[in-house]
């Protein structure tokens, strides 16, 4: 329970992240919504097999994390976060494509692994793109862009309660995981009964908690409206910014990048 909740309050620290003053964070949060979202759909729009046409992808997170500033070991720590669901979601994969469809000398490949490889491989690009986006816009500004870029406004507040709820039931998780263990004398008390028993008052806990918050919310004069340190317009530098990256994206999208240097590679050995 404690290193889940380390963990989860971590992910606060990309909202101080946020706070940075580099030309990517001081850029329109619509402009890198609108890059991301382009970004991602060129990522999912590869089939299972295509596995080295992703790698030149991996130009945009880098460029982004180093104009950014935005630490590279806590971005693939977040990553190796969800690196277990992932594995869950393609290691069946081998198991039930056993065709081969490359040989390398008496080596065979079979599609069950280079599908594993690019479910793997696109989990990466998505979340990690995901996760440095917040870190470069924060979460409020994220939501925010949604909206003026046509998202319901309702929608958009759920999705940031959303957010927020997450460290409210953690930090309820927490407390009452250390009362537990406080009253529990030895191993005495820990079994599925008592956890239950935990899940039901977390549930009654974490829901009086966002009643308070929502009423404080209120009394300060909250109206569905985002309002964010940072305020920016459209301009030259996010026109540039979004046609130039969407560009190479699609540049990358028709052409095999990694194909043609391999081909070209091949003619200038000997």
């Amino acid at each position: 329970m404690a290193s889940i909740h380390s963990a989860v309050l971590d992910l606060k620290r990309l909202d101080l992240l946020a706070n940075g003053t580099s030309s990517i964070h001081r850029l329109d949060a619509r402009a890198k919504v609108l890059v991301t979202v382009v970004f991602t759909l060129c990522i999912v729009s590869y089939n299972r097999y295509e596995l080295n046409a992703l790698f030149p992808f991996f130009i945009f997170p880098l460029a982004m994390i180093s104009l950014g500033e935005i630490p590279l070991l806590f971005i693939l720590r977040k990553i190796v976060l969800l690196c277990p669901f992932v594995l869950a979601v393609g290691i069946f994969n081998p198991v039930f494509d056993r065709e081969i469809i490359l040989q390398f000398g008496s080596l065979g490949i079979s599609g069950g692994w280079i599908s594993f490889a690019s479910i793997m491989a696109r989990s990466i690009l998505t979340v990690g793109t995901a996760f440095i986006l917040v870190g470069v816009t924060g979460f409020t500004a994220v939501c925010q862009a949604l909206e003026r870029l046509g998202m319901p406004q309702v929608f958009a507040v759920q999705l940031l309660f959303l957010y927020r709820y997450i460290f409210v039931l953690t930090e309820e998780s927490g407390r009452a995981s250390r009362a537990k263990e406080l009253r529990s004398c030895g191993k005495k008390g820990e079994g599925i009964h008592s956890f239950s028993s935990m899940v039901g008052h977390l549930l009654i806990r974490t829901w009086s908690r966002a009643e308070r918050i929502h009423t404080a919310m209120l009394a300060r004069g909250f109206t569905g409206q985002f309002h964010t340190s940072r305020q920016s317009n459209f301009g030259r530098a996010e026109i540039i910014f979004v046609l130039g990256w969407i560009t190479i994206f699609i540049f990358l999208r028709i052409q095999n990048v990694s194909l043609l240097l391999g081909s070209l590679v091949t003619r200038l050995m000997p």
